[in-house]
């Protein structure tokens, strides 16, 4: 029987970075599929343009990570986009290339991954629908039909996206993003991410001992 590990997300969380090697060490699980819901973490009101502010609370944590984790942050990110005041974060974009991906038939944990490398390691700017474009022609979707559905996926489709994620987080009773919940045979197990940072291995032995624990209910 298959089973869905939930990802309530968001690409430009540096923490969701920091689980992303836990989430493909599970996605390997056999039977196991990831499915991607978008929180909206800087999106409308809460979009925000880099500022010295912003830094001084966002460098703390990415160091944290690169500790806890060994996820890499690039000199381009570091040095590059996060001292780039012009630069204005917001989410909706990418969540709404995820969306337009997943239509065309591409992983959403694919395209996910290589936004968190493109962010948080190349320093690009990941809320431009150029770099969108580029990065999904890279993993080998046509652009033309890619754009078409960024456009068709833009606004509301994302805004309802964002509703649904919100809503699943509250019931998981999650605290913020990364949230993970394993559904398998009718029964949803929240998974706990800070305590296996850093140790895919461990994570997925909780991915398969909850596998084992909904298989027997």
């Amino acid at each position: 029987m298959s089973a869905t590990l939930h990802l309530i997300h968001d690409p430009l969380c540096g923490w969701c970075y920091a689980a992303a090697p836990l989430v493909e060490a599970a996605s390997q699980v056999p039977g196991v599929t990831v499915q991607l819901h978008g929180g909206g973490m800087l999106v409308g009101e809460r979009r925000l343009r880099l500022t010295p502010a912003w830094r001084a609370y966002v460098m703390p944590h990415d160091r944290r990570i690169a500790q806890l984790t060994g996820q890499p942050f690039g000199a381009a990110y570091t040095d590059g986009l996060l001292q780039d005041d012009t630069v204005v974060l917001d989410s909706a974009p990418p969540t709404t290339a995820l969306l337009a991906a997943q239509t065309l038939g591409l992983p959403g944990l694919t395209l996910l991954h290589r936004l968190q490398q493109a962010h948080f390691v190349e320093g690009q700017r990941i809320a431009e629908p150029a770099v969108l474009r580029a990065l999904a022609a890279e993993l080998g979707l046509d652009e033309a039909a890619f754009a078409a559905q960024l456009d068709a996926l833009a606004g509301a489709p994302t805004e309802a996206h964002f509703t649904q994620s919100r809503a699943l987080l509250d019931w998981l009773g999650g605290q913020g993003f990364p949230t993970l919940a394993l559904e398998h045979a009718g029964r949803w197990t929240p998974l706990p991410v800070g305590q296996h940072l850093g140790r895919p291995e461990a994570f997925v032995a909780a991915v398969q001992a909850a596998l084992q624990t909904a298989a027997g209910a």
